[in-house]
């Protein structure tokens, strides 16, 4: 006779091999666009901190400017931190509602700020609800999607920041203009209008169900039948396809337990997957390093070494962002059919190869602005499929009682060394005027790609199509002696 605390579920095979439909896109689309709001804003915030900081804005010395954008970082830190636990202890939906309220009433209220003081706790405030989105809305998303096209749309969503990007490139070359619009009223009217956009998002997403995996390892697993019962009857009717029976689908025995407890977090990542641990802190301390290095020192470089005019650098920010989307979008099929292990492997190995070259070219002064501006295309082409494939990682290889919180531990973590210790680097090499001196740093973040290439082809894990429950199994999944 089974206990009536072990149960036993089929809704992982169930979601996985449900064909691609309108559901799908709405999973892709209510979850996916936070990422262009996010890459819309810090864009504009760079773009537009000199009208911010100006007499027509809050008047701000150069190291408030700073002390904002470490607002900015350390609230999504906090949030990350945060928000992640408590989508793990109250479900994701609930937490992917309240994390995009936050940044909406942050971000408008930003728009409104009257001196530094203001700004800079907004600025705290939309970090948080930005940083909270990143475990809620990853975590939802890879329990969602079929595995068979798991990583393809992860990467694709994630890289979606630079279509943000992009548009934040456009939009700051419109508001920086004065014979559009007075640039002391530009920068609110731009907080505002993003801000406001996200009640699209809340919109869209209440028509989201919980993760039905979610709530069969809360022991909610009647509700769980329920929502996935309802997921098939819609792709029925959208794809015009009948399911077969479920009956002879691999199912899964778990048991009923207690939340999961941080000293049961910090066992299952020291512990149990130790190497999986030093995997995921190498892939997402590197690739913050030196995206936030260059990403944060883009316009000094270009303005400084170039002489290109601030109201111009929208132009040059364009293309790299443009293949920063790109990167994901194209290689990312590779991703779930030639594998993870060689694609981050590659992805990351080529970027820091082709970062270290560039350094060495801009040292010795054969590029021009747009040659280094392509070279920079080129570069995060594939380190955006690398970067974007590390959240991935963390999400696929440890167990989803403990999912939402550990992609935001190592987010928090990579955010703290590349938002602080990869702009302030990059940031002093610059003020020497040296590009002997700048070349350190690109060795030095190119170097840290090219061992994290090395480390994934140790310690990489082959979770390509295959359902998350068997590259991590649950925590609550029930022993084979139980009854």
């Amino acid at each position: 006779m089974a206990s009536p605390d072990v149960f036993v579920t089929r809704v992982p095979a169930r979601l996985d091999r449900l064909p691609w439909s309108r559901f799908h896109w709405l999973v892709v689309t209510a979850l996916g666009v936070t990422w262009i709001l996010d890459g819309l804003e810090v864009t504009l915030v760079g773009s537009l901190s000199p009208a911010i900081a100006g007499p027509g804005g809050l008047n701000l010395t150069a190291t408030q400017v700073g002390l904002t954008g470490s607002a900015y970082i350390l609230g999504a830190v906090v949030g990350a931190l945060t928000f992640g636990r408590l989508t793990d202890r109250f479900g994701r939906k609930k937490l992917f509602t309240a994390t995009v309220f936050v940044y909406m009433v942050a971000t408008i209220a930003t728009g409104f700020s009257w001196d530094f003081w203001s700004f800079m706790v907004f600025r705290f405030l939309t970090g948080a609800g930005i940083g909270g989105e990143y475990g809620a809305v990853n975590s939802a998303i890879q329990e969602l999607i079929p595995a068979r096209r798991r990583g393809f749309t992860d990467l694709v969503i994630n890289g979606s920041f630079w279509l943000g990007a992009a548009l934040g490139a456009l939009s700051s070359i419109f508001l920086l203009n004065a014979a559009f619009i007075d640039p002391a009223w530009g920068w609110r009217l731009a907080f505002i209008i993003g801000g406001a956009m996200a009640l699209i998002i809340i919109w869209i997403r209440r028509f989201m169900p919980e993760s039905p995996r979610w709530l069969m390892t809360h022991g909610r697993e009647a509700e769980a039948e329920a929502i996935i019962t309802e997921i098939e009857a819609r792709v029925e009717r959208e794809t015009g396809q009948k399911l077969p029976p479920h009956d002879d689908l691999l199912s899964l025995r778990l048991v009923r337990r207690p939340p999961t407890s941080w000293l049961e977090i910090a066992s299952t990542l020291v512990r149990r997957y130790p190497q999986r641990t030093v995997l995921g802190v190498v892939l997402m301390a590197t690739q913050a390093f030196c995206y936030n290095a260059i990403f944060f020192t883009y316009a000094l470089i270009l303005t400084r070494f170039y002489d290109i005019a601030p109201a111009s650098i929208g132009w040059f920010m364009l293309p790299f962002a443009l293949g920063n989307f790109m990167g994901p979008l194209l290689l990312g099929r590779l991703f779930d059919s030639w594998g993870r292990k060689p694609m981050i492997s590659l992805t990351y190995g080529v970027a820091g190869v082709l970062m270290c070259l560039t350094g060495w070219l801009f040292s010795i002064g054969v590029l021009s602005a747009p040659a280094q501006t392509a070279a920079w295309t080129v570069i995060f082409f594939f380190a955006s499929a690398g970067a974007s494939a590390a959240y991935l990682t963390i999400g696929e290889t440890f167990p989803l009682e403990i999912r939402a919180v550990t992609i935001s531990m190592f987010y928090a973590f990579g955010t703290l060394v590349g938002g602080v210790g990869g702009p302030v680097l990059f940031g002093a090499l610059i003020d020497t005027g040296e590009r002997s001196q700048i070349l350190w740093g690109y060795l030095l973040g190119g170097g840290l790609m090219l061992l994290a290439a090395m480390v994934e082809m140790k310690l990489g894990v082959a979770a390509e199509r295959r359902p998350l429950e068997e590259v991590a199994p649950p925590l609550s999944q029930a022993p084979l002696d139980a009854p």
